[in-house]
């Protein structure tokens, strides 16, 4: 009985079916952190590593400070005695000693007791860390542990899971070697000339011998094809939906002579950098095309991508049409409208503060967030509806009930990756010439290519890679918890010569699981024991907007010498004066997420230093931080940043924050594997090209649908 690897979910077969899987087991696999509801998720619960016997080293030939991986039978475990008055039972050792014939070896765990129920006598395990001794027995203290076997089942490379104690590799391996002899065929949607094309096995074969390969050499064969599905799907998806879009939707073909928006760029204070010239010209022949504009526009704080994107909504009202910047906060849309009304003043000579670019003849800018008074919404709203406004900047109000615009030709949807799908086509479809708008998405986030490919590859790409002329330089470094009186020393002396500081936690509230600091205490202990003779204000999330918006215009105006925030300002927010932050806990950040941070200082004629202090004790993991923070202290470049952070962290986590909806890369590894990525998205394309619905290439559509089953309406809606 074939089944499809990307099914959509109502085609999904139960582990129940599978033999050995009864009620209770199914309820394990589902219930487990791994959520195994299919015989499609036990499939692709692909191995972590596997275990080639023929590179065991017997225990005999072991010496005091190997890094090794030995097998052996369980022959005796020593739990810790019962708990006394004079010693905790958690400061004794649980004992388990591991024998090959007449070879033993002990492992040595603190703190896990339910080590004696996973490994008991007779089960065979497979135990890897460093070799040390006590008295004259070799042992090895905190290993990695896995279950190799409880029958007498002989492989000689055994695949090692991701497991839990109840669901160990032993059972799991025993769960997946069923279901690929029960449900072997596998549906095989590639066509055959493809699959030759590229040098891919089929996929029933690629499955078995990547879980059970007979060689090591087999497992990489297997994985190649397996990878190519991963990407091929997600790419069909993204071809799928360019397509489509392009032949279903009718576009505005914008004029983009040089009037309004020329005479713009004419009458700035400084010249466009190259990147900026070359994404005006981009964004300048899409807009001319009668098909809506889809394109990304990525590059570092600071590169100038307002002025970019203000470029392109002046092309649209010059032509009678409204712009419109959705933004994922209140304070990122107040800071867009500040930011839009001091261009359009100081190029239009004035304008008083409300907008308009009296030079010009207009255009009106309307602010719209959900923290306006009500009447300063209602007359926000009317002004959207009857055209007057121009260019209107908000948050997710402007997608609400009530909130309809008389002519949208443009919008720009910031920051893409905090909204829903839903956020992203209720803001196009608000529009009353039945007509669909060009899109621009920002982001500050600086993305790998094969990162953007991948989660972003139905859309053109702009970036924006350099700074403009004038900008200082950040000084990064990494302190030791016993070097912060000097980051505190150089926040004080540059408040005194007249500046400002920012002090970033990871949380706000004091948290006794994490042992890291926190956005509500910091600000009390700082402006208590630190800096009681300067201003200390705080802002975090759990504040209302308009209390936000209070902290940040109070900083703004200078009237705060220090905020203590969380990641709440690491996008959006604008302020000169500011050239100091101090980051607490940074090795608890993403090197993307550190290097945005830092970007909201030096944006002022001032230097400016950026400290990153990491606290933590243990010696493995402090090394570990230690060396990525590194790379945040070596370079100012963001993608370079981007990529160490993707080979760090992987694919997942970043796919995660970037592109909620998207099925994981399970096998993937994005920057090793770029040429396949390449080859997957060129056979997508190519196929969508030769057969926009798929009607010929029905298991490729179904495995679409599958893959994008918590996103159709992103896939299929204009």
């Amino acid at each position: 009985m074939g089944i499809l690897l990307y099914a959509p979910p109502d085609q999904h077969a139960s582990v129940r079916f599978v033999t050995g899987i009864g009620p209770k087991w199914a309820d394990a696999l589902a219930s487990s952190k791994f959520a195994i509801e299919s015989v499609q998720d036990l499939l692709q619960h692909y191995p972590r590593r596997h275990l080639d016997f023929s590179e065991v080293k017997p225990i005999q030939e072991l010496r005091v400070g190997d890094e090794v991986t030995v097998v052996g039978e369980v022959v005796k475990v020593a739990a810790p005695p019962p708990q006394s008055k004079g010693r905790p039972r958690r400061n004794f050792p649980l004992k388990v000693t591991i024998s090959q014939g007449t070879s033993k070896i002990t492992l040595v765990f603190f703190n896990q007791p339910w080590r004696a129920q996973q490994l008991r006598v007779g089960t065979v395990v497979a135990a890897k860390g460093k070799v040390g001794i006590f008295g004259s027995n070799k042992q090895i203290t905190a290993p990695l542990v896995d279950v190799i076997r409880e029958s007498e089942e002989v492989v000689k490379i055994v695949p090692i899971y991701p497991a839990t104690a109840e669901l160990h590799t032993a059972k799991l391996r025993t769960f997946v070697r069923a279901a690929l002899d029960q449900f072997s065929p596998l549906d095989e949607p590639l066509p055959a000339a493809l699959r030759m094309r590229h040098g891919l096995m089929d996929r029933t074969k690629a499955m078995n011998l990547y879980h059970f390969p007979d060689q090591m050499r087999d497992m990489y064969v297997a994985r190649k094809r397996l990878v190519f599905d991963e990407l091929f799907t997600l790419q069909v998806g993204l071809a799928y939906r360019k397509k489509r879009l392009a032949r279903e939707t009718i576009g505005i073909s914008h004029k983009v002579e040089a009037e309004l928006a020329g005479r713009f760029i004419e009458s700035l204070p400084f010249e466009l950098t190259t990147a900026q010239c070359r994404a005006v010209e981009e964004l300048e022949q899409d807009m001319a095309s009668s098909v809506p504009m889809n394109r990304l526009l990525q590059g570092e704080v600071g590169s100038g991508k307002t002025v970019v994107a203000l470029y392109a909504a002046l092309l649209a009202v010059q032509g009678g049409y409204q712009a419109a910047i959705m933004a994922p906060t209140e304070v990122l849309a107040s800071q867009h409208y500040l930011t839009t009304t001091k261009l359009l003043e100081d190029a239009g000579g004035g304008g008083g503060g409300t907008g308009q670019l009296g030079l010009f003849g207009g255009p009106t800018v309307v602010l719209l967030t959900g923290s306006l008074p009500a009447k300063a919404r209602r007359e926000a709203a009317e002004k959207i509806a009857d055209g007057s406004a121009d260019i209107v900047i908000g948050t997710h109000a402007l997608i609400q009930e009530g909130v309809e615009f008389s002519n949208l030709g443009f919008a720009v949807v910031d920051e893409q990756h905090r909204f829903g799908v839903h956020q992203r086509i209720a803001l196009r479809e608000k529009t009353g010439a039945g007509v669909t708008p060009d899109v621009l998405i920002m982001t500050a986030t600086p993305i790998p290519r094969t990162l953007a490919l991948t989660l972003y590859g139905d859309l053109e790409v702009s970036v924006l890679d350099e700074l403009p002329k004038g900008r200082k330089p950040i000084t990064t470094r990494v302190l030791e918890e016993g070097e912060r009186s000097e980051a505190y020393d150089l926040i004080r002396s540059e408040v005194v010569a007249g500046r400002q500081a920012y002090v970033i936690t990871p949380l706000i509230d004091d948290s006794d699981k994490l042992q890291v600091k926190s956005a509500e205490a910091e600000a009390e202990r700082l402006a208590r024991d630190v800096f009681p003779d300067l201003r200390v204000g705080k802002m975090h999330g759990r504040m209302r907007p308009s209390e936000k918006g209070k902290v940040m215009d109070g900083f703004r105006r200078g009237e705060i010498d220090v905020l203590i925030s969380t990641t709440v300002v690491e996008v959006g927010v604008d302020v000169p004066n500011a050239s100091v932050m101090l980051i607490e806990d940074a090795d608890r950040f993403g090197l993307s997420q550190l290097h945005q941070l830092r970007g909201r200082i030096g944006r002022g004629e001032h230097a400016s230093t950026c400290l990153l202090i990491t606290s933590m004790t243990d010696p493995d993991e402090a090394k570990v931080a230690r060396q990525r923070l590194a790379a945040v202290e070596g370079t100012d470049d963001g993608f370079e940043l981007a990529n160490k952070d993707l080979e760090l962290r992987g694919t997942g986590t970043i796919m995660g924050a970037r592109q909620a909806g998207f099925s994981d890369l399970k096998l993937t590894h994005l920057l090793r594997d770029m040429e396949l990525l390449l080859a997957a998205r060129k056979e997508a394309f190519d196929v969508i090209d030769e057969d926009p619905s798929l009607e010929r290439h029905p298991k490729i559509r179904s495995e679409m649908e599958g893959r994008f089953a918590d996103r159709l309406e992103w896939l299929f809606h204009s």
